[in-house]
């Protein structure tokens, strides 16, 4: 096991073919084009997929993940010169009270215990200039999707750049709004690795005491990625906070 469950150089060549870009993507470029934001920090950026698009003549863009492993396959990537890469997490984000626009996707923040949902809230809120925008998004808890991330119902086989894989996840354990699962993944010569995840799933009223209470006064929410209003059987909260 890995305590980066990102830190498999092997399976991050792999992690854009799965988690392609999207509506989430247009969301994101759409609300910095909105902002006219001129500094734009990706805060748990990946592989940068989204981030190298978030360049604009004008712009500075910086990526920040704690994974070595992705940030590595990050700076290798077309484009990747334009974009300034960091290594760490939210501490990473100087207090420098300038930066228009902070965002977090891909289910990033659903990484974050309590305490560091706290510290990267109020690192962000001291780097962020006056009127200065957080936007992120958060797996809807209601619809408990980890009921259906058993390994019969998440078994898959197919055909990859390191040949045909066999990958499943089995959660194993649930508290409260803490679900751990493990990834696994059989490579063709039958090695077999295993990376335990950390999800937590906090629901509307969690993370709008979380962002007030760092320092947040304005926090909308939307049900989509359409700016749907909120609805119990939303698949995904985002947030867009001042």
């Amino acid at each position: 096991m890995s305590a980066d469950p990102y830190g498999d150089p092997d399976l991050v060549a792999i992690y854009d073919v799965d988690n392609p870009a999207g509506m989430d993507h247009e969301y994101y470029r759409a609300v910095a084009d909105t902002l006219d934001a001129r500094r734009i920090v990706d805060l748990g950026c990946g592989t940068g997929l989204l981030t190298r698009t978030l360049v604009k003549p004008g712009r500075v863009v910086t990526g920040i993940d704690p994974s070595i492993t992705m940030l590595n396959w990050a700076r290798a990537q077309p484009g990747a010169e334009l974009v300034s890469w960091v290594h760490g997490d939210a501490t990473a984000i100087a207090p420098t009270s300038d930066i228009d626009l902070v965002v977090c996707t891909g289910n990033a923040i659903m990484h974050l215990d309590q305490d560091e949902l706290g510290t990267a809230l109020s690192h962000i809120r001291k780097a962020l200039r006056p009127g200065g925008t957080m936007s992120f998004e958060s797996r809807n808890p209601v619809l408990r999707e980890w009921e259906m991330w058993t390994r019969e119902a998440t078994r898959d086989e197919r055909e990859t750049a390191l040949g045909r894989l066999v990958e499943w996840i089995d959660v194993t354990d649930v508290t409260d709004e803490r679900v751990t699962f493990e990834a696994h993944s059989v490579l063709p010569s039958g090695e077999h690795r295993v990376y335990t995840n950390i999800l937590y799933f906090r629901d509307v009223d969690a993370f709008q005491a979380a962002l007030r209470g760092a320092g947040f006064q304005e926090v909308e929410v939307f049900g989509g990625w359409r700016g749907e209003e909120v609805s119990r059987m939303a698949g995904v909260h985002v947030y867009q906070s001042r």
